[in-house]
């Protein structure tokens, strides 16, 4: 079972909500919007997936890395890292 599987229906909620964002991004562009407009909603959007990415993993931390860590051993270990490395490639986008 994965750890948002109790919140999915909010998930898919703030995605679909993300993808309309990048729709109106390619609205704004088809129509030659001001190129200031079109980069404040580029901002707004990654604020959004940013958003969800640290939702997803504060979650994944509770559930999956947590079970881990009761287990110990390997998988543990496993999962910690899997989890420092997902943090870093946020912390670097």
């Amino acid at each position: 079972m994965a750890g948002y599987t109790d919140t999915k229906q909010d998930h898919l909620r703030r995605l679909r909500r993300i993808e309309g964002q990048a729709r109106g991004l390619q609205r704004m562009v088809e129509e030659d919007k001001y190129c200031i407009d079109i980069l404040t909603q580029v901002s707004a959007a990654n604020r959004a997936l940013q958003s969800f990415a640290l939702s997803l993993l504060e979650e994944h931390m509770a559930h999956c890395v947590a079970e881990a860590a009761v287990k110990g051993g390997p998988e543990a270990e496993a999962k910690i890292k899997e989890a420092s490395e997902a943090i870093a490639r946020l912390v670097r986008s």
